[in-house]
């Protein structure tokens, strides 16, 4: 379920570039649209969260934490303050969607994740979603670090500020909607703690 390099970040950052560069142009496949919930931060629903899969669940109902709202909110208006051209990728890019052969990848799970955005969104959601130690944790914030610059190597170009930015502030949205979710439905809140969201978001150039 990871790959066998020391340095697991450039194999899960090399194939989600690959993944980028083969795949057809939006406009040459039918509409993907609605996004899944969780990469759906230019929602056009009511709230500031969208509708999650499970339609009896409705995040704008549920009260706070403040910190996971506000965390979201700054993140969607970082995203919303940017935009670039829109390419098809994985927004699920999980360990546990991904199976390897030591360093090779062999199969990518969960195809209805693909999504049209930008690519630093789609590469902001993929390097705060991988794990380099366990199916069942997430990136770090050192990890996602790691994951942009192997995929900046991989591609052959640097992010401007701007991407760079907006890739932080799209790790933020689909991390936070997860806390979110995990809140409203009674569980413990695992996908975001309040100083990590603090720190990805100074990294997106916002204030928190």
């Amino acid at each position: 379920m990871l790959p066998s390099s020391a340095d697991a970040a450039w194999a899960f950052a090399e194939a989600f570039a690959r993944l980028i560069r083969l795949a057809p142009g939006p406009a040459e496949v039918p509409t993907l649209d609605p996004a899944p919930s969780w990469a759906a931060w230019n929602h056009a629903e009511d709230g500031l969260w969208p509708c999650p899969e499970d339609p009896d669940t409705d995040l704008n109902e549920v009260a706070g934490p403040e910190w996971i709202d506000d965390a979201g909110r700054r993140a969607r208006d970082r995203l919303r303050a940017g935009e670039s051209e829109a390419v098809l990728g994985h927004c699920d890019w999980l360990a546990g969607n991904l199976c390897w052969s030591g360093d090779t990848l062999l199969v990518v799970h969960d195809w209805d994740s693909m999504i049209v955005d930008s690519e630093a969104v789609l590469v902001g959601f993929a390097a705060a979603l991988y794990s380099t130690v366990s199916v069942d944790e997430l990136a770090t914030v050192e990890d996602t670090e790691r994951f942009l610059d192997a995929y900046c190597r991989a591609r052959g170009r640097e992010f401007s500020a701007d991407e760079l930015e907006r890739s932080w502030a799209a790790g933020v949205w689909t991390r936070a909607y997860d806390a979110k979710y995990q809140h409203t439905v009674g569980r413990p809140v695992t996908s975001l703690s309040e100083d990590e969201a603090r720190e990805r978001l100074r990294r997106g150039g916002i204030r928190f």
